[in-house]
């Protein structure tokens, strides 16, 4: 029996190559990892003296070669290749222990491995007769399965797609590599979605349930990539579903976009904040965002942007909670929350925030793909159209609201004031629907407050119930016909409005 070792992640070799030689595996490998052999003591064939053929330009070529490859693909069960292989004196070649250079560590040309995909691609091509092993976390079971009498069909099966999977994510991660650092016409091609999409993903987590109890549902990784999931810690709670995941992930994206303006909270209900809130500090923030809608609070998702004390673990004790989210927890706070033992307590942990680069949602035969909406750095692009401009505590609560807006589904209205969210109207199929459904939930806090439109008012109705329900100042994107029937009734009414020239929608 021959075993073929050429691999760049040396984790275990040693011990993993020590078992095939006490099983009788001949070993043969090639540059780093014959030298990580011979140094242990163990017995090993260079390629280049099983091929005849030294390696040359620079290592680029060694494993490329008929002996190589006739050992590894020839069909077992077919006389004629096997007649061939005597003929040229080549021998069989039973496992390939194989994974690729560290690209994703260290992209650049000469870490385009060649040799290695091209024998671990062949090796799991012929898995019915070579085993192909690439990753270390498989030696165990592995060797165990050799030392029981072989591999059996099931496993090479599993370990072939694993193989085709790891030079998947490789070439993928290349191709991306290649599309970042494009350098002729970086900037102009900067905006442009790329020409292909080469996704690779493992799964990490299987969830309790998708959307309903009667789906699946699990959370996927990017294979090279990660975000702040994969350094969150549960603390308690019974095990998260799809919806959880989803919300809290809406509830981490909104306060952490008001997470320059101070301590904050935000009370997510299906992917949509029914309260969120500055505050002095954190348990004043959330008391704050609670009070906008309590009746939608049930069951919701709270994120904070600071960490929580026993001050706010005390204020969310009577309230049913799904989850609760936050940068960390101090040990009281755990203590009192654990008396609520089915919240799922989420510690971020100290992975950085950020948007998403690209956003993905599946259809018929494909996706849709789109740049993710990121909210503008500043306003130096808003524009006041009223006769008034909006004075100095107005324009702090326009872009507060104007922040919410861009994180609820549209159409959306969002009343504020003084930095809380007073009424959030949200997903309704018309703007005044929308507007009156916040000044309802407003009950009169919004008066002398902030409206924020995520698109355009269509007709002067919709300004007309921001009106009503007490706001003073308005910001929207403009462009609608009658933006200036819009305008003026916001002049009738002594209101200021702001046009950001750029919408929110959300879907």
């Amino acid at each position: 029996m021959r075993a073929l070792l050429s691999v760049s992640d040396k984790s275990g070799l040693v011990e993993f190559a020590t078992g095939l030689a006490e099983l009788g595996f001949e070993l043969v490998s090639s540059g780093g990892t014959h030298a990580a052999l011979t140094a242990a003591g163990l017995e090993a064939r260079k390629v280049s003296d099983v091929t005849g053929a030294d390696e040359m330009l620079d290592g680029r070529v060694k494993t490329l070669h008929p002996v190589i490859h006739g050992g590894i693909l020839a069909n077992r069960n077919e006389p004629s290749h096997m007649q061939q292989l005597q003929d040229r004196e080549i021998a069989p070649i039973d496992l390939v222990v194989s994974n690729l250079y560290p690209f994703v560590a260290a992209p650049s040309i000469e870490n385009i491995d060649i040799g290695g995909p091209t024998m671990v691609r062949s090796a799991a091509k012929n898995h019915d007769a070579v085993a192909i092993v690439v990753d270390p976390d498989d030696y165990v079971e592995v060797l165990a399965a050799l030392k029981n009498g072989e591999i059996g069909a099931r496993q090479r099966r599993a370990l072939a797609r694993k193989a085709f999977a790891h030079t998947a994510a490789y070439d993928a991660a290349i191709t991306t590599w290649l599309d970042e650092t494009d350098p002729e016409g970086a900037d102009e091609e900067a905006a442009k979605l790329p020409a292909s999409l080469h996704l690779s993903l493992d799964k990490v987590h299987d969830l309790r349930y998708g959307e309903n109890p009667h789906q699946q549902g699990a959370r996927y990784r990017f294979t090279h990539g990660s975000g702040w999931w994969d350094t969150a810690t549960i603390h308690q709670g019974k095990e998260m579903s799809y919806l959880n995941v989803y919300d809290t992930e809406a509830a981490w994206n909104l306060v952490n976009s008001l997470a320059a303006d101070g301590p904050a909270a935000v009370v997510m209900k299906h992917a949509n904040p029914c309260g969120a809130a500055l505050g002095p500090t954190i348990e004043e923030a959330y008391a704050r965002a609670h009070a906008c809608d309590t009746v939608s609070a049930f069951g919701g998702i709270v994120a904070t942007n600071r960490p929580v004390n026993a001050a706010l673990a005390s204020k969310l004790i009577p309230v049913f909670t799904e989850v609760l989210v936050a940068p960390s927890f101090e040990p009281e706070a755990l203590e009192i929350l654990a008396a609520k033992k089915n919240l799922r307590v989420v510690e971020a942990g100290g992975a950085p925030w950020k948007p998403l680069g690209l956003t993905m949602r599946s259809i018929a035969g494909g996706m849709l793909v789109q740049h993710d909406d990121t909210m503008q750095a500043g306003t130096g692009e808003w524009r006041t159209v009223t006769d008034r401009d909006p004075s100095e505590q107005e324009m702090i609560d326009l872009i507060f609201a104007w922040k919410i807006a861009a994180r609820v589904t549209s159409n959306t209205i969002v009343l504020a004031k003084d930095g809380q969210a007073v009424g959030i109207g949200a997903g309704q199929q018309n703007r005044r629907d929308a507007g009156e459904i916040a000044a309802e939930k407003a009950a009169g806090r919004a008066v002398g407050g902030a409206c924020a439109s995520d698109a355009f008012f269509p007709f002067r109705d919709g300004l007309d119930a921001a009106a009503r329900a007490g706001a003073t100042a308005v910001v929207q994107p403009g462009g609608s016909i009658r933006d200036d029937e819009v305008i003026a009734a916001a002049n009738e009414q002594g209101m200021a409005m702001v046009f950001t020239g750029r919408r929110h929608f959300r879907h």
